[in-house]
């Protein structure tokens, strides 16, 4: 069973949070995640908040092996202090053929001024990492002594697992609409974001996948330049309760109300299968930390089902709280 989750608007809809929700239930055998250092995840569990760059969301259920695909550009540093930090050592692995990224790149990418005023980047190093790898001169994960007792290769282990019959999920970054290629262009990030970039980058092929779970928050944010439809001014966002601050950067986040035909272009795009929406204890307070469908307000049902009938995809989870586990599974059919 492969379960591809990913992200429908511009990242920070809560993917961190959706991922350990569903690793929990589904306990599985392997998460993978893609991406880099630029793109953050948050989790709350058992009062603890985390906040991830490299390791998959899935590390609070101890069974699961965390592995990071082939595709990812890896800081070494970033990893050896997040992996000590979550003391899961013994059971997170790199794909050796990963990039790395230098010091020199987030030197240049932190000098590049012009760079990061026009787009908004993270100063990471992600970009001029990436313009190494397609140079081919990036360093790689499997030429690095610091990490060579975490390599592995990703796509042979996902897909014997798979062969064996194992839950997989792979667990996407950033934002559907900061795709190099479906995103807001030039406004976007350095490479695809899509449901089948994340199998690429995992070295999955399509017909293995059985769910797309599809990522969407019950109001729009983004960080960083571009165009944002329905954009409020920061005095509404604070009324609204829609202010909120990016994972690495800590820049405030722009915020629009919920944009029905983003999430339907993003749906039909990622092959999406199913839908969670989260931060719906924003929307709909009375729903707070809700657990079970029948603590969901009529207005907050109203909502989700308007989710379902534009988008044409059943809605299976919702988040009503901050807590990994504050949620509801209404299940693959929907409401």
């Amino acid at each position: 069973m492969l379960t591809v989750i990913v992200s429908g608007f511009f990242g920070d809809e809560g993917k961190g949070k959706v991922a350990a929700f569903l690793a929990l239930k589904e306990r599985p055998k392997i998460t993978v995640r893609t991406g880099s250092v630029n793109a953050g995840h948050t989790v709350i569990y058992r009062g603890v908040t985390y906040g991830l760059r490299l390791v998959p969301s899935s590390f609070i259920v101890p069974e699961t092996r965390l592995l990071i695909g082939a595709g990812a550009n890896v800081d070494p540093k970033v990893f050896t202090k997040e992996v000590s930090l979550l003391r899961v050592g013994e059971r997170v692995f790199i794909d050796g053929n990963a990039s790395v990224i230098e010091e020199k790149h987030v030197e240049a990418d932190r000098d590049n001024s012009f760079f990061r005023g026009f787009i908004g980047t993270t100063g990471t190093g992600v970009s001029p990492a990436l313009v190494d790898r397609v140079a081919r001169k990036a360093i790689l994960v499997k030429d690095v002594p610091s990490l060579k007792n975490h390599v592995t290769d990703v796509a042979e282990e996902v897909n014997s697992a798979l062969d064996n019959g194992a839950t997989v999920h792979l667990e996407g970054t950033q934002g559907f609409y900061l795709s190099l290629y479906h995103g807001t262009y030039p406004y976007v990030t350095g490479r695809d974001t899509t449901a089948a970039a994340v199998c690429s980058e995992c070295g999955v092929g399509p017909k293995r996948v059985d769910e797309v779970l599809l990522v969407l928050k019950s109001f729009v944010t983004r960080v960083g330049n571009g165009p944002l439809e329905g954009e409020i001014t920061p005095e509404e966002a604070e009324r609204k309760g829609f202010v909120e601050s990016g994972t690495v950067t800590g820049r405030l986040r722009r915020a629009a109300s919920f944009n029905f035909q983003m999430a339907k272009r993003a749906a039909r795009v990622n092959g999406a299968t199913q839908i969670a929406v989260t931060k719906l204890d924003i929307l709909f307070p009375e729903c707070s930390h809700a657990r079970r469908r029948e603590f969901l307000s009529e207005k907050c049902i109203g909502f989700l089902k308007k989710i379902q009938d534009e988008t044409g995809v059943p809605v299976s989870i919702v988040s009503t709280g901050p807590e990994a586990e504050d949620a509801v599974y209404i299940g693959s059919e929907g409401l």
